[in-house]
């Protein structure tokens, strides 16, 4: 059996490296010239987590990951003025957490591709055409790949999604922020920040900052628009974005580097009734994006590709494993998004009484059972499909 995924992220890495496991021929084609080094720091835990155990990679993301003990809130003089403990959420989730760059995960799955993977940068899809046999997949160069699956895990704006289901307004769901991320070099920033994830305690729009292995400085910002349009110079909004914050913000935006090195997205949702139809199927955020409201993108991302993929090797054909795959996997999603429009307010309050009211569920977090409660609160229910799988072999 052959499949083309088209997305070389997280969620096609993940599946690659599962369906070579289980003796499938894989092409993964990314547009991108190369790999990605934009991206943020993500909390890893839950199915997800568990899939990357299943594959043997938990010790690789140990060594990629950060120690985060808490996520300080600061106000415009860098005063710490509330936080979040990490060790309450660690437990919340047995321990099985991690603190970790995104581009970094998917280092971890890219550097432990099966040679068998034929992995190519710069390319992706033009058109696609199927048969009661096949996938066709004509490549932006004019060539064709065919294949018995045509998988698309290439994210919120999938070409596979708008080839094969249609227009990308049918699905997304705009929520209301935009987002930006970049790594900048300052080394006071950095000795402000070494060891700590600080985020500006503000209404509307909010920067975090942490130090990272290297000296850099990673810097986050998600902010309140009306309008989910990106827009063209992207350094130049996120200066516009988070202009008048205190802090050592204005530095921060002093170093945002060009457009093309700033990674900015609206924050939204994919919605669908069904991610398959003959034999193309999305997955990961193409299928099913929560947003970084809920927090647990790069998890879903890597659990889907693995249940996915155990579907397809349990299954007599690719539709009934494609249908399988859904089946099983489907709630787990609606609920992870529903979490995520849940937490949105306290993601980012959008009022002054809003913040105060943050605050004090944080500082109320610190009570024995208080703070359990509200990282199962902001996790959502518990997943653990992929426990069920078989280990990678």
């Amino acid at each position: 059996m052959k499949a083309v995924i088209c997305g070389a992220g997280i969620a096609g890495l993940a599946l690659a490296r599962r369906l070579d496991a289980l003796d499938w021929n894989v092409v993964v084609l990314e547009k991108a010239p190369g790999p990605r080094t934009q991206g943020y720091m993500v909390d890893f835990f839950g199915p997800g987590y568990d899939a990357m155990e299943a594959m043997g990679l938990l010790p690789r993301l140990t060594e990629l990951a950060y120690r985060i003990d808490e996520a300080s809130f600061v106000d415009e003089h860098g005063r710490r003025r509330a936080g979040l403990d990490y060790t309450q959420f660690s437990r919340a989730v047995g321990g099985r957490l991690m603190s970790i760059m995104r581009p970094d995960l998917e280092l971890a799955l890219r550097e432990t591709l099966p040679p068998g993977v034929d992995l190519r940068f710069g390319t992706g899809p033009a058109g696609i055409e199927e048969t009661p046999d096949e996938v066709r997949v004509t490549l932006v160069d004019g060539s064709v790949e065919r294949a018995d699956l045509l998988v698309g895990a290439d994210g919120v704006h999938s070409t596979v999604r708008g080839l094969v289901f249609g227009d990308e307004a049918s699905f997304l769901k705009y929520r209301g922020f935009h987002t930006a991320a970049y790594v900048f070099d300052d080394p006071d920033v950095f000795e402000q920040v070494r060891g700590r994830l600080c985020l500006t305690d503000t209404v509307d729009r909010q920067m975090g900052l942490y130090g990272l292995r290297d000296g850099r400085v990673a810097a986050f910002g998600v902010h309140r628009s009306e309008s989910g349009d990106v827009p063209r110079d992207t350094r130049e909004a996120v200066r516009h974005a988070y202009d008048g914050l205190g802090w050592v913000v204005p530095r921060a935006l002093r170093k945002c580097p060009p457009s093309g090195e700033v990674y900015y997205d609206q924050v939204a949702q994919i919605v669908m009734d069904r991610w398959s139809r003959g034999r193309t199927v999305l997955v990961g955020d193409a299928a099913y994006a929560v947003s970084l409201l809920a927090g647990q993108g790069a998890s879903l991302g890597v659990a889907g590709a693995y249940v996915l993929a155990e579907e397809l090797g349990r299954a007599s054909s690719v539709a009934a494993g494609l249908a399988a795959y859904e089946q099983r996997w489907r709630p787990v999603t609606l609920d992870k998004q529903e979490a995520g429009r849940a937490a949105a307010e306290w993601f980012l309050p959008a009022s002054p009484s809003r913040l105060r009211a943050r605050r004090a569920a944080m500082r109320l977090s610190g009570l024995p059972g208080v703070g359990r409660l509200v990282a199962r609160s902001l996790s959502g229910k518990p997943a653990v499909l992929a426990r069920e799988t078989t280990s990678d072999r």
